[in-house]
């Protein structure tokens, strides 16, 4: 069953699908979210507000939210435990 999680905004993220959730403060983060802008993988689901976390997929897409890494890991979590 296809499980999606709100990642802010109306926009939601397979769950299955998330490799890591983490925040954008470190340098390797930011490196790999400029690699990701470059080759066109990046998907900027912040609505124009500020980038709060990571989210890394298996697909090799990175998605940028506005929520906290804590919010998003929490909501997988919830999903988790409803099953």
């Amino acid at each position: 069953m296809l499980k999606l999680i709100n990642i802010g905004f109306g926009n939601t993220v397979n769950a299955d699908r998330i490799v890591s959730v983490v925040s954008p403060e470190a340098a390797p983060v930011k490196r790999i979210v400029q690699l990701a802008k470059d080759g066109g993988t990046a998907i900027d689901a912040t609505c124009g507000r500020k980038t709060r976390s990571v989210i890394i997929c298996d697909s090799g897409h990175v998605v940028l939210s506005a929520l906290q890494p804590e919010t998003i890991s929490g909501k997988t979590s919830e999903e988790d435990e409803n099953e």
